[in-house]
């Protein structure tokens, strides 16, 4: 089998609903991970959706996307004999990845200075909501707090909206992509010096890295960013920019700026249809053949032209809306392709379940879950031609692994029954 990128790194995995995504990234990369679940069970297995509509702590796709190529064992770190057995899995660990309040594995005995001692080369990265130190440290967080702390929040939505919440989690994602970067910066510093570190990563602050052209706005202009929907930065609706209805969906369109055709091209196609109606005639003709983002960047520059301009702009409008809607999305998105016009399908769930580009280079990933059944998980955030990212394992089973990484510690068989009677693993 071809060798993944971090075959030979052990991870230990406590994180929570805030780095579980971190881990899955190492472990998709071939790191043994090795999820550390309390005795009663990850209650990350409690969140939905469920496969096949089953509430089950073993059916919770969410569970079921992050956690695939781990290994799973339950145990009690705050128990005295919890915390031996961690500290030998410490031992034979590279990376250990945890979410907790800044100060909680200190209070365990088992914080950073705590782990070096056990392994010197050891690299803690804690993702946090605000990071490991400062004033709001230990205040409490969630995905939505990320959004809204970071100021994501204030620039999600329509102008005319109070401000929204990005759907999916992102706070937890970002967080969680910065953790498993700097987990790999670690590693590679590690081998070249022998250090390990901790890394710590602040959710608010790796939303606020999401928001460059926001601060650059501020940079370059002095003006601070606000909500603009799919209007943009210009405060008119433009033919061709924005959300538009097909037949069947909705399709999103950015025509006149740089990257694509330009509007003549856009009309001699709707001409070649029958439906540019007067786009070819006069004044609406001018438009066409000016309307670029140079042209839209003057609007502003000439204030006394703009009335009869903005009533030009809101025909084309009405033209390029009536012509959307005759067609299916689909349609219009790849005849759009062919002629370089920027123009994409505002996708559904089950647009991208059908989209022919991800079924081409097999994204979707079928997943063996046992009996015959598959389940079909998310494919690859990037693809590495010497060191692949793949799905080998099925998300574990809660402890599915306490026998097989208890006794990689040589804990005898007997010991282990009875460390599961009293409730540490």
């Amino acid at each position: 089998m071809t060798k993944s990128a971090l075959d030979d790194i052990r991870v230990l995995d406590l994180a929570g609903e805030s780095g579980v995504y971190c881990t899955k990234l190492l472990a998709d990369l071939g790191a043994d991970v090795i999820r550390i679940e309390p005795p009663d069970g990850d209650p990350l297995r409690d969140i939905g959706p469920f496969w096949g509509d089953e509430r089950n702590p073993e059916r919770s796709l969410q569970f079921l996307h992050n956690n695939t190529n781990k290994r799973s064992i339950t145990l009690d770190i705050t128990k005295p004999e919890g915390k031996a057995l961690f500290e030998k899995l410490v031992a034979t660990a590279d990376v250990v990845v945890e979410t907790f309040q800044p100060g909680y594995l200190d209070s365990l005995g088992l914080g950073y200075a705590a782990l070096t001692k056990i392994k010197p080369d050891i690299i803690l990265t804690s993702i946090t909501g605000f990071g490991q130190d400062g004033p709001h440290a230990n205040y409490a967080w969630s995905d939505i707090v990320g959004v809204a702390m970071s100021g994501m929040m204030n620039l999600a939505g329509e102008k005319e909206d109070p401000p929204n919440r990005p759907y999916g989690n992102q706070s937890y994602i970002c967080g969680s992509i910065d953790g498993a970067a700097g987990s790999m910066m670690a590693l590679y510093h590690r081998d070249l010096t022998g250090e390990g570190q901790h890394i710590d990563v602040s959710m608010q602050e790796a939303m606020i890295i999401n928001q460059e052209t926001a601060r650059l706005t501020w940079d370059m202009t002095g003006r601070i960013a606000q909500r603009t929907g799919a209007r943009g930065l210009i405060p008119i609706d433009l033919p061709g920019i924005g959300i538009f209805n097909a037949k069947d969906g909705q399709i999103f369109a950015y025509l006149g700026t740089p990257g694509g055709a330009r509007w003549t091209t856009m009309v001699d196609w709707m001409e070649r249809e029958g439906l540019a109606e007067d786009l070819k005639e006069g004044e609406n003709l001018e438009m066409v053949q000016s309307l670029d983002l140079a042209f839209l960047s003057s609007l502003v520059r000439e204030p006394d032209k703009l009335p009869a301009r903005i009533k030009v702009l809101s025909h084309m409008r009405q033209v390029f809306e009536r012509f959307i809607a005759n067609f299916d999305k689909w349609y219009i998105y790849e005849e759009a392709q062919k002629q370089r016009l920027m123009i994409g399908i505002v996708s559904t769930p089950e647009d991208l379940a059908k989209n022919p580009q991800l079924e081409h280079r097999k994204w979707y990933q079928d997943v063996d879950h046992g009996d015959g059944h598959k389940v079909r998980l998310a494919g690859p955030p990037y693809r590495l031609s010497a060191t692949p990212w793949r799905i080998h394992t099925r998300a574990p089973l809660p402890g599915e692994h306490n026998t097989e990484i208890f006794t990689e510690l040589n804990v005898a068989s007997s010991d282990i029954d009875k460390l599961q009677s009293a409730g540490v693993i």
